[in-house]
């Protein structure tokens, strides 16, 4: 098994607009890097870890061998940016519907994918968190 380097990854949808200014701001957060889900690596990435390549929000914390997905990835990352606990509780329990609006508003053809819970890091999954990382430039720019 690989060892990781570096911090927490946020797998999101980079064709959404919304969801890449989200990620621009989450650069602020303690070292969590986010890779767009249409980067080269995030596909092997997530058949390695979900047997498949589910179109949700992912957070990869390779030091707590954690993975978050759908409304538990979008918790996390509300109680990591310190967000009082009733902002974490409403982005989870409103997620699905948050992704629709967020969807229909960038012209997005596709639904998440129905996974929200917290899952182990798989082992050939964590072999491949660092293959992520190369991934981040691809992620945008703020606009200036």
């Amino acid at each position: 098994m690989s060892q990781t380097t570096g911090g927490p990854v946020l797998i999101f949808d980079g064709d959404c607009p919304y969801c890449s200014m989200a990620a621009v701001a989450l650069r602020r957060l303690d070292d969590v890097e986010a890779v767009p889900w249409e980067a080269e690596p995030v596909g092997p990435f997530l058949d390695a870890q979900f047997g498949s390549r589910p179109f949700a929000m992912v957070l990869v914390d390779p030091d707590e061998r954690l993975v978050y997905a759908g409304r538990a990835a979008a918790q996390e990352l509300a109680d990591r940016a310190g967000t009082p606990g009733i902002v974490g509780g409403l982005v989870r329990d409103n997620y699905e519907r948050i992704a629709g609006v967020v969807g229909a508003l960038s012209g997005r053809d596709r639904d998440p994918a129905d996974f929200h819970d917290t899952y182990e890091l798989d082992d050939d999954a964590a072999d491949l968190v660092e293959t992520l990382r190369p991934a981040v430039s691809e992620s945008p720019e703020p606009a200036a």
